[in-house]
């Protein structure tokens, strides 16, 4: 850094390091297998003849078609420029910086420590157990956080939550805190959303996005569900126009009966490509599979992870590198693709382990 930005920046972001995002590691490849995205592309329209005039806030085509499809009230529904913007609007919203605390329970998804840091909100962790099952005691006995980050299906680790621990949790900070639940990868498995439990517990905020199974991470847009006192709360510190109106109309298309339809059939396809990778790559001597897979991705554990991800890259084939996560030494995360792209990355497994006999 300049000196000058040495001397201006808040010092609770000097130390910071930026959230490593699959594009900032990489920015090429043949097979992108490592940042959870669909393999799949699905054609829309656009009509450009609003591009002159600034978009709706908050664009009702998009509120009450999420809300259909989420089956909640619209008053219930924000649209945001991904879940992680909502995962900021909270933070900003509910926690006083250099105060409050958010509550994380890593392994899990890196942008909710990152935006509490960025934010100067402190971060309390409670570490998943050795099964990736929710630590309530130790999660409970947290009672000076204001946001409790709960994220299923997880990420890295393809597991859902209890549904009895879950709501222990949800109870235990009724009057204190609010429980942010992250369904980034519900279509994967939607039996395990906590979305018909707004109603009955009011610091209950469910996370949603377009990015994974409607195949739309391009589109970046994603939704915040909660009572509508959070709602209208949330809205104080949107920006004024957080949705182009190109992703209003994509995102309106993409929520239609016919497409929520495909959505469904696409999902149905990469849970079969998903168990089928996993399966196979049980049989690889030495790889030892880890938590479920609830999402679109597997993460396994290997003995010579560094050396396959380097071999890998090397070849074009990108999967996601997780040793820095907590409890997660050795671990690689990989995204379901396609079944060429899936039976590539077995096929260059074979060859490594074959050339170099790293295998435990």
């Amino acid at each position: 850094m300049s000196q000058l930005v040495n001397r201006l920046i808040n010092a609770n972001l000097a130390a910071l390091k930026p959230y490593e995002s699959a594009r900032r590691l990489f920015s090429g490849g043949q097979d992108w297998l490592n940042a959870n995205e669909s393999p799949f592309t699905n054609p829309y329209e656009i009509d450009s003849d609003h591009f002159n005039r600034y978009p709706s806030c908050q664009p009702a085509a998009v509120i009450n078609g999420y809300a259909a499809y989420a089956q909640v009230d619209s008053e219930q529904v924000l649209v945001t420029r991904g879940a992680d913007e909502g995962i900021e609007l909270l933070i900003r919203t509910f926690c006083q910086p250099g105060q409050d605390n958010i509550l994380i329970c890593p392994p899990t998804y890196g942008m909710y420590a990152i935006s509490a840091e960025t934010c100067n909100v402190g971060v309390k962790r409670v570490p998943l157990q050795a099964d990736f099952r929710l630590d309530v005691p130790a999660i409970c006995a947290e009672d000076d956080v204001k946001l409790v980050f709960i994220c299923s299906p997880n990420n890295p680790t393809g597991t859902t939550v209890d549904q009895g621990d879950l709501l222990t949790i949800v109870k235990h900070f009724a009057d204190t805190a609010l429980v942010v639940v992250d369904e980034a990868y519900i279509e994967f498995a939607m039996d395990a959303t906590w979305a018909n439990a707004l109603a009955s517990h009011p610091n209950l905020v469910i996370l949603r996005t377009l990015s994974k199974a409607f195949a739309l991470a391009g589109l970046r847009c994603g939704f915040t569900l909660a009572s509508p006192a959070i709602i209208q709360a949330l809205l104080k510190v949107i920006a004024p126009y957080p949705v182009p109106e190109p992703v209003a109309q994509i995102a309106a298309q993409a929520l239609t009966k016919e497409n929520i339809e495909r959505l469904r059939a696409q999902t149905a396809f990469l849970n079969s490509e998903c168990e089928r990778l996993k399966q196979e790559l049980a049989r690889r001597r030495g790889i030892e599979l880890l938590g479920d897979t609830k999402a679109n991705f597997i993460l396994f554990r290997y003995a010579g992870s560094s050396e396959l991800m380097q071999y890998l890259v090397s070849e074009g084939m990108l999967i996601r590198d997780q040793s820095k996560q907590y409890s997660l030494n050795q671990c690689l995360r990989v995204t379901a693709g396609n079944e060429a792209q899936n039976n590539r990355l077995l096929q260059l497994i074979d060859h490594f382990i074959a050339q170099t006999g790293v295998s435990a």
